[in-house]
């Protein structure tokens, strides 16, 4: 029987893509293993950031004692760094035997195969314009689709983009913006309801412009998704300024299983540094969108994204982005320090900044949002909620784990046989990146 072992970093999307490379090779009798006992590792990786590559392309270096001593393992690189770096990795790396970009998953299984079978074959699936995307359906009568997490499911209804933010590689390695066929989502979602899936999670580089290449509109979509029949929770990531419009909000607050829950990238709170990102808002139009969404959704919970030390960024543009932070008090932001990607506009931008002051911005913002998230998590402290147990804790002996519908991480003690339920947890102490807490209708 042969041996696989996925590896997966980078955002949701790859987890998607690999789940479903995974569920197509396991049932054709590959088992997944280890990388110690793999055959062939699938390592699906990130492009976004210098460092995500960094990651993968160290890791693929480690793998040569175990090749010159064994011929083994057999490396399949996918992912938006093969998209990037896939034809440098087969010349680096003797072992990289096929190499694959997000748009050609539908290649992979086969391709996988391939290789297993002729070890010797090197297989290059690379695509410069990206217009044709090679997808994975199944037949929801005869597969089920393998994933991380019994209870809990993406579901990507949307590859590429179109929008060319210059700090931004995705639209180079993800290709253009393609909407899938509702029909084709919506029977997804059923089978991954009738597999046991409680909550599902919409996912596209640019959700809420999905449809628009195909006449229809994300906010129909999402209501559709909510009213199927056994799903508890939706959500959807990740939402462009832009597109997030009243109709989406309409959604949100009229139907029951829509999540309280959106992350809304502003990416600098600096209308002069939004331009040169080629963000098409202002800052006063962001504020306006949050300020519309929280009438209609008051138990919103908002996470943003946001870049400090973008080329030309001067310490009033910092300062724009720290008292936007201060005004909309976020519950979270995903916050990096610029960082040059070849091939954007951004990365031959005047004003670049050392790197050293870009990362002492980031230090400032973190630490500010640590406090701001610190007194919003504390004002919960006594609360209830109803929280999906989807995990064990990742620290600590009897504790499980799950979310609030507005997403707050939920750490509290029970057993093991209470995950897939949901629990009313009352909260008794926060902290910045979590909520603890406890079960008041344990059975």
């Amino acid at each position: 029987m042969p041996k696989i072992c996925v590896k997966v970093y980078g955002c949701q999307m790859n987890v998607y893509d690999a789940d479903r490379v995974r569920t197509v090779l396991s049932s054709r009798g590959w088992e997944e293993v280890s990388e110690d006992e793999a055959d062939i590792i699938m390592i699906t990786g990130c492009s976004v950031r210098a460092k995500a590559e960094q990651k993968v392309w160290s890791e693929l270096g480690l793998y040569e004692p175990s090749w010159l001593k064994n011929q083994k393992p057999l490396i399949a690189l996918t992912g938006c760094i093969a998209q990037r770096l896939g034809g440098k990795a087969l010349s680096r790396f003797p072992y990289v035997r096929l190499v694959a970009g997000p748009r050609h998953i539908g290649l992979l299984p086969d391709s996988i195969e391939q290789i297993y079978s002729h070890p010797r074959s090197r297989i290059n699936i690379l695509d410069d314009d990206q217009r044709e995307f090679h997808g994975l359906d199944f037949d929801s009568d005869n597969i089920t689709i393998k994933r991380e997490n019994r209870y809990k499911a993406y579901v990507t209804i949307a590859h590429g983009c179109d929008n060319f933010c210059t700090y931004c590689i995705v639209p180079y390695v993800r290709g253009r913006f393609v909407s899938r066929k509702p029909d084709d989502i919506l029977d997804e979602c059923r089978m991954l309801i009738a597999d046991g899936v409680k909550e599902i999670t919409l996912l596209g580089q640019n959700v809420n412009s999905y449809g628009k290449d195909i006449g229809l509109k994300f906010s129909d979509l999402l209501k559709s998704v909510a009213r199927l029949e056994g799903i508890r929770r939706v959500r959807f990531v990740t939402s462009l300024p832009q597109d997030f419009t009243e109709d989406i909000v309409d959604v949100m607050a009229s139907e029951i299983t829509v999540c309280p829950s959106l992350n809304l990238p502003v990416q600098s709170g600096s209308t002069r540094i939004l331009k040169l990102m080629n963000r098409k808002y202002t800052r006063d139009e962001y504020i306006e969108k949050v300020r519309m969404t929280r009438e209609r959704v008051p138990d919103l919970g908002l996470t943003t994204d946001l870049i400090v030390g973008f080329p030309g960024e001067t310490e009033d543009d910092f300062n724009d982005s720290m008292s936007l932070l201060k005004e909309i008090k976020f519950d979270l932001v995903h916050s990096a320090a610029y960082s040059e990607r070849d091939g954007t506009p951004a990365a031959t931008m005047e004003g670049s900044l050392p790197v050293e002051l870009r990362l002492e911005r980031l230090t400032k913002l973190n630490e500010l949002q640590d406090s701001i998230t610190l007194k919003i998590n504390e004002a919960l402290t006594g609360q209830v909620f109803e929280v999906l147990a989807d995990d064990l804790a990742p620290r600590g002996e009897g504790l499980l784990q799950g979310r609030t519908p507005s997403d707050k991480v939920v750490i509290f003690e029970g057993n093991r046989k209470l995950l897939g339920q949901f629990l009313k947890v009352k909260i008794t102490r926060a902290e910045a990146w979590c909520l603890h807490g406890e079960i008041l209708n344990q059975q």
